[in-house]
Formats: C-alpha cells, structure tokens, sequence
C-alpha cells in the first residue's frame, strides 16, 4: 500500500488527513500513560513536515507559497486543514502518569484484620 503523503500520491487531500487522525488519535490513547511527551512532540512535528512536503510537490508552491497560506496575518501558524477536516495535533494530548499505588493494591496473603 503507497504512504497516504507520498510525494506523488493521487489520494484527495482529506484521505491522508483523515488516515493520519485515525492513526495518531490511537497511539495517543495508547500511549497517554506513559513517558510520551516528547515522542508527542517529535511525532507532531515529523506529520506536519511530512504534510507540507507532500502540499508543495504536488501544488509546486514555494516556501513563501506555504507561509502564505498556513500563517495569519500576525504570523502565527493555522492548523493544517481540508474541506473541514483538520490535522490531529498529537503534542496537544495531556500524558498523565500512572501512580504508584503498591500500598492501596489488595494483597491476599495479608489478615484483613491485623492484630
């Protein structure tokens, strides 16, 4: 099967949009439960290039092309979107740790009651 952001891909642009969601909403609920922040992040940030390489092969736009149409006026970056389907922002998903509860686990071989 050819990757959804290959540069030559004929996929409509809300397919790899609509894949990539699929994909990195379930890592994320996998792995929110672990030390996953910066994975989080790197992730994030691998998708989007991925995605704005794929935008300026197959529209030929420039980098000025790409500022042009991802910035708003006061320079701050839109999310990547298509016919109303927006990129999921996998760094935007909060990591809680599991705590340490080993002394709230119920042990069978202790006494309920301790004399």
């Amino acid at each position: 099967m050819p990757k959804p952001t290959n540069k030559c891909s004929r996929l409509k642009p809300t397919q790899p949009l609509i894949r990539l969601t699929q994909i990195m909403r379930g890592w994320a609920n996998y792995f929110k439960h672990a030390v996953a922040k910066h994975v989080f992040d790197r992730l994030d940030a691998f998708v989007w290039w991925r995605l704005i390489r794929m935008l300026r092969e197959r529209h030929r736009w420039s980098w000025g092309d790409v500022r042009r149409r991802f910035t708003t006026p006061n320079g701050r970056w839109r999310p990547i979107a298509a016919d109303g389907i927006e990129l999921f922002r996998i760094a935007s998903v909060t990591v809680s740790r599991y705590r340490y509860r080993a002394s709230t686990i119920p042990n069978p071989w202790q006494p309920a009651n301790p004399v």
